[in-house]
């Protein structure tokens, strides 16, 4: 089924269903009229006199340079074939239909001036499995993102590589085999294809909605190990939270409230326990928890303006004038990035701190030395532990800002970039690792857990542990671990961790 986009209003859950279902997208019809008008504006430019910025002129440094009508097709492709500077590895397909979504969003809003027949063959590549082969490096996050955004552009032009249902190629093998034609662009074409933020936009809502589900499943695991440190519920009454006022911690603290609703092993400790307050690592999450979950909704909103945004340069206005801006700054995604880097090194760094408290005879009250029937002879958990410290650690050096970075561009034209594109690209490294802290913390939890048996947690988290179990049998003695490892953290990416929950318990976008 096609995905149908109205440009100025597509949610991030459409977003999210394009990046992880494959979901192939398509214009609105109703798109048609601006885009004909614009593009009959762009094409009576290039046919008169004056001179217009990236119609009939050179590009940055090179504006002032004059373009004869009879060369502006071969100036957009020459655009197009000297901006192909890309280097490192491709980006994902996934990513890249993503951005291929996004730039039809932008160019259906009939500001940039292409023709319909440029946005179908966007269109027809999604909809025929044909994915540019884009390399992740090049871009600074102004001017557009160039690089990636002209080997998207290539192929659609015949040059550069694509993959055809995941196959890679030459871009002319991929277009004949999938019955289609390069495209010969006209006036402001290729322009509008390359300038713009699709690219760093595309990269920074992956890493949001990876970020999301970790965060979800990471207040899923720490549910798990506030009843495997045997921790107090208490410090998540709503009444507490409510006085703050914060949403975040609010939806938090009423998440992981319901989750330890009905455990056992919260009822034995009611009544006795000599321990006044529990380590900030429990009794703190939704104040921690929360404020993630805050930056997440805030980035998230900055990230679907963007995404419904027109971003190249220059525009046709509403009243028929051209005119150069700067909407192609990337500077709103890559604070967004900034802003979600934050969150993903927090969510990891208290998930690591449960992690350590559960393994540690002297703070985990009551359980084995990491977590092993038989310490001494085992090892048990305690490089899992270390491995984890390593993740977060990791996240910590990453989770620097890349805003605050600029460098002049293009002869000091472009003499102040976002440096978004990295910025964003660097979530998923990112993710990757917080999954992984995740799932260390899922085994740790359920085997803390279940050595407090044969008191039960709630039930939620008993459908937590079997889906746990269902992948990772509880450690007796030593085994190689590596392979459990990299399941549990798929666990916690892949959503599983959180869906074996009722999803309504769980926070999202939405307050």
């Amino acid at each position: 089924m096609t995905l149908i986009l109205t440009p100025g209003s597509v949610p991030p859950e459409a977003l999210e269903d394009i990046y992880r279902n494959g979901t192939v997208a398509a214009l609105d019809p109703a798109s048609a009229p601006a885009l004909d008008r614009a593009a009959e504006r762009i094409a009576a430019i290039a046919a008169g006199d004056a001179p217009v910025y990236g119609v009939n002129t050179g590009f940055g440094k090179l504006a002032t340079i004059r373009i004869a009508p009879d060369d502006v097709a071969t100036l957009q492709r020459n655009l197009i074939l000297s901006h192909s500077c890309g280097v490192g590895e491709p980006l994902s397909q996934d990513i890249v239909r993503l951005m291929m979504s996004l730039k039809l969003i932008s160019l259906g809003r009939g500001a940039s001036g292409v023709r319909p027949v440029l946005v179908g063959m966007i269109e027809q590549m999604l909809a025929r499995g044909v994915i540019p082969v884009v390399p992740s490096q090049g871009s600074v996050g102004a001017s557009g993102d160039l690089a990636p955004l002209a080997h998207m552009a290539a192929v659609m032009i015949g040059e550069g590589e694509a993959f055809l249902h995941a196959r890679p190629m030459p871009a002319t093998a991929a277009l004949a085999k999938a019955g289609l034609a390069p495209l010969e662009l006209t006036a402001k074409e290729g322009l509008a294809l390359i300038n713009g933020t699709q690219t760093s936009c595309a990269l920074a809502l992956a890493g949001l909605f990876r970020a999301m589900g970790l965060l979800r499943a990471g207040l899923v695991t720490g549910a798990l190990s506030t009843d495997a440190a045997m921790g107090s519920s208490a410090p998540f009454r709503d009444d507490i939270h409510l006085l703050r006022g914060h949403q975040g911690q609010i939806d938090t603290a009423r998440a992981l409230r319901h989750l330890l609703y009905g455990s056992e092993i919260r009822d034995s400790h009611r009544e006795g326990d000599e321990r006044v307050q529990d380590p900030y690592c429990i009794r703190c999450q939704p104040q921690v928890m929360g404020a993630c979950l805050d930056l997440l909704r805030f980035a998230a909103a900055t990230l679907a303006a963007e995404a419904n945004a027109v971003t190249d340069n220059p525009l046709v206005l509403a009243d028929g004038a051209i005119v150069s801006g700067g909407n192609f700054h990337a500077e709103p995604v890559a604070f967004a990035a900034d802003q979600i880097a934050l969150a993903i090194a927090e969510i990891g760094a208290i998930s690591q701190r449960r992690i350590a408290l559960l393994v540690d005879p002297a703070l985990s009250f009551g359980l084995p030395p990491f977590l092993t029937p038989r310490p001494g002879l085992n090892s048990g958990l305690m490089i899992a532990e270390v491995t984890s410290a390593a993740l977060m650690s990791e996240n910590k050096q990453l989770a620097h800002p890349a805003s605050i970075d600029s460098t002049p561009t293009s002869a000091n034209q472009e003499d102040h970039v976002s440096m978004a594109c990295h910025g964003a690209r660097r979530l998923l490294t990112m993710t990757g690792n917080l999954a992984g802290i995740i799932g260390i913390e899922a085994i740790v939890a359920a085997q803390g857990v279940e050595l407090r048996g044969p008191l039960k947690s709630s039930a939620p988290l008993q459908a937590v542990l079997a889906r746990i179990r269902a992948d990772i049998p509880a450690l007796a003695d030593d085994r190689f671990l590596a392979p459990e490892l990299a399941r549990a953290g798929g666990l916690a990416l892949g959503g599983d961790l959180a869906a074996a929950v009722d999803q309504t318990v769980l926070p999202g976008f939405a307050p």
